[in-house]
């Protein structure tokens, strides 16, 4: 299950790290709770937060769907925030 953990939290950053301007500013941590389902928090650079948001959100649910679709055959749920510190 660890792995797979892993697996989404890389695939999140090979979508996140081409937006950006300030690479070195993302961090991606990925936490599984004990009902199974899947946390992913992004974490960019304040200038960077609009770019990953995109327009009306398109962008985020973008990267949703994607997190959600590479777990949609363990039957687990992921859910991925961008938090803004």
């Amino acid at each position: 299950m660890a792995s797979t953990s892993h697996d989404i939290a890389d695939l999140v950053r090979a979508i996140v790290e081409p937006l950006v301007d300030d690479k070195e500013a993302v961090d991606v941590a990925s936490n599984i709770d004990e009902s199974g389902s899947e946390l992913v928090e992004i974490r960019v650079a304040a200038d960077d937060c609009g770019k990953v948001i995109g327009r009306q959100g398109r962008v985020i649910k973008s990267i949703r769907v994607l997190a959600r679709a590479a777990l949609c055959g363990e039957g687990r749920d992921v859910s991925v925030e961008l938090v803004e510190d």
